[in-house]
């Protein structure tokens, strides 16, 4: 898949989330990367603090990171990347609202 038709996926899965969800994101970007500097088989990473949590003097603004690679690789159908792209911003995105990994799975997000 060519960089910007997975980079309109993440857009797409950003468009689509519910408007309360799309209202309470402050401060965070959501990037495409082309793998993670902590292993090959991660597929996303939230960096920063969670929403509503006291943010140092000086900090960076909280980061979504898609990790672009491992994704491709890992789901080869078009249809099923598209999909899990869509649920690895929604994870990423939870921890950016505080939702701990615990939760993500009894949610079907892990």
């Amino acid at each position: 898949m060519e960089d910007a038709e997975f980079e309109e996926h993440v857009r797409a899965a950003l468009d689509e989330l519910p408007d309360d969800i799309a209202r309470g994101l402050e401060n965070v970007a959501v990037v495409v990367e082309d793998e993670s500097p902590l292993g090959p088989e991660i597929l996303g990473t939230f960096f920063g603090y969670p929403k509503g949590e006291r943010t140092p003097p000086g900090a960076l603004p909280a980061k979504v990171a898609v990790y672009r690679r491992p994704l491709e690789a890992a789901f080869p159908d078009p249809n099923e990347l598209e999909r899990q792209i869509r649920i690895t911003v929604l994870h990423e995105l939870a921890h950016y609202f505080g939702i701990d990994e615990e939760r993500l799975a009894e949610l079907g997000y892990r």
